[in-house]
């Protein structure tokens, strides 16, 4: 990846290998575990644990023994966080997040983010566009940079939208920053935020989880009640018609009926019962809602084709949805144009199909980026699928894949030792703005371009296979002034 790379030998090879095999056998009791995995428009991001020798290796040093960041895919606004604007094809070491300890990582569109308990602190990188990273400015980060206003707070979640993100901390307090057009900060306003805001209206009921769409937003609570806010259009926010709202309201039809998981697509919501009965609603253009037809749901339906299953986890993509039952079963459904429901072939699914991995493996993880699709399984390797066009499947090329394949850089199973990169950033040329925030613009469905004769635009990344009349957000660059 260019000269600005060094080489560091942190996984992968099988603990028994053929004789003759080039390369030096790494025991498997000594590979990293990839512990979390996350998935944006166009790049994804994994965390790993250190191995025993590397943490031995560390200790010995006296240096911080924590956890590892990697990265791949598109780069163009810095969310891969490696200090430039490149794409990688295959994970690449964040080294500006070394020693600091990070336990959780959450990608929204073109933006990451980046929690350290012991630290106590949030970071986030990427496109900057409406203050979604926090900031208090709409500057693009290159590299990972702390959230003042985050400092101290302990934080149980978060979740990344297309332009905004949502907090949780641990007393249940949810707080909101970015894009705010629709309503889905929940903040009472329409107004963007560059800096987290408290949202009010949970004041006195305890959070217990959100998620975030396109330009909605979602969240149970510890009482396992359900709630929407922000863009409503395709009945998204369950609340029962196509309104937008700008605070969170309880999704009321579910009365009696008690949540512990929801997950946005772009523009429907999946959400999980305590029993593990997965309800969706919203859009269903696509079949994303898994209900066997293209029928909107403006409240929250049972999926009758998984009311055999127990389902423990659950993520939505741009127009595809993702199910893990409590024995490791994957199910995918919706739009599979780039083969990211897994099944084999790039043929829509309007209910839901079994996703198979080798040797019968289990999922215990499973996240969807808007076209691929990442998994983790019980044999601690890592696969990905669907489009690959800039290198967000961690391969080493840009070709779509329809069934799961294994990334060999962060699996157990992977052939042969494998080398990840570490990015060599420059602190302090972290900041860039690439293109002014004046002349970017979001542009939802229905609104028009806000420049008129722009020179170029720039759709989702350059990836021309995107539908012109169903992009989320243009990128206009508006020319010789």
């Amino acid at each position: 990846m260019g000269n600005q790379d060094s080489e560091v030998v942190v996984v992968a090879a099988a603990a028994e290998h053929e004789q003759g095999n080039k390369g030096v056998a790494v025991a498997k009791s000594d590979l990293p575990r990839v512990l979390l995995i996350s998935a944006g428009a166009s790049h994804s991001v994994a965390l790993l644990s250190a191995s025993p020798s590397e943490f031995a290796l560390r200790m010995a040093k006296q240096e911080k023994a924590g956890n590892v960041v990697c990265s791949w895919g598109r780069g163009e606004d810095g969310q891969l966080g490696h200090g430039d604007a490149e794409d990688r094809y295959s994970p690449i070491q964040v080294s500006a997040l070394d020693g600091l300890e990070v336990n959780s990582i959450t990608c929204g569109a073109d933006h990451t983010l980046a929690y350290s308990e012991p630290h106590l602190q949030v970071y986030s990188w990427g496109w900057g566009d409406f203050g979604r990273l926090g900031h208090g400015n709409s500057s693009d980060l290159f590299i990972p940079q702390p959230i003042k206003a985050l400092d101290g707070v302990k934080i149980k979640q978060i979740a990344c939208g297309d332009s905004h993100c949502l907090a949780v901390s641990v007393d249940g307090t949810v707080v909101s920053w970015g894009r705010n057009q629709n309503g889905q900060l929940g903040l009472g306003t329409s107004e963007d935020s560059l800096v987290p805001q408290k949202i009010q209206a949970f004041e006195g009921i305890s959070v217990k989880m959100v998620a975030a769409g396109a330009e909605h937003s979602a969240a149970v609570t510890e009482a396992g009640e359900l709630y929407g806010w922000g863009w409503g259009r395709y009945g998204n926010l369950g609340l029962g018609d196509r309104n937008d709202r700008l605070v969170p309201e309880k999704v009321s039809s579910i009365e009696g009926t008690e949540m512990v998981l929801v997950a946005c697509g772009w523009r429907h919501t999946i959400s999980v019962t305590t029993s593990g009965t997965i309800y969706t609603y919203g859009w269903s253009k696509y079949g994303q809602l898994g209900h066997g037809d293209f029928e909107d749901h403006l409240i929250p339906h049972k999926l009758e084709a998984l009311s055999g299953q127990i389902i423990s986890q659950i993520s939505g993509g741009w127009r595809h949805t993702m199910a893990v039952t409590s024995d490791g079963k994957l199910y995918g459904w919706g739009w599979n144009k780039f083969g990211q429901v897994g099944v084999g072939d790039n043929v829509d699914r309007c209910s839901p199909v079994q996703v198979l991995f080798p040797h019968d493996q289990k999922v215990v993880q499973i996240c969807c980026g808007w076209r691929h699709t990442l998994a983790i399984t019980d044999r601690n390797n890592v696969f990905s699928w669907g489009r690959g066009t800039n290198g967000q499947l961690g391969l080493g090329d840009s070709i779509d894949r329809n069934s799961p394949k294994i990334i060999d850089a962060l699996s157990a199973d992977g052939s042969g030792v494998q080398r990840i990169e570490t990015s060599k950033a420059d602190p302090s040329a972290g900041i860039k703005v690439v293109v002014p925030p004046s002349d970017r613009y979001a542009v939802v469905p229905g609104e028009s371009v806000p420049v008129a004769g722009a020179a170029s635009v720039r759709r989702n990344g350059g990836d021309a296979s995107v539908p012109e009349n169903d992009v989320k957000r243009l990128r206009v660059d508006a020319g010789p002034a």
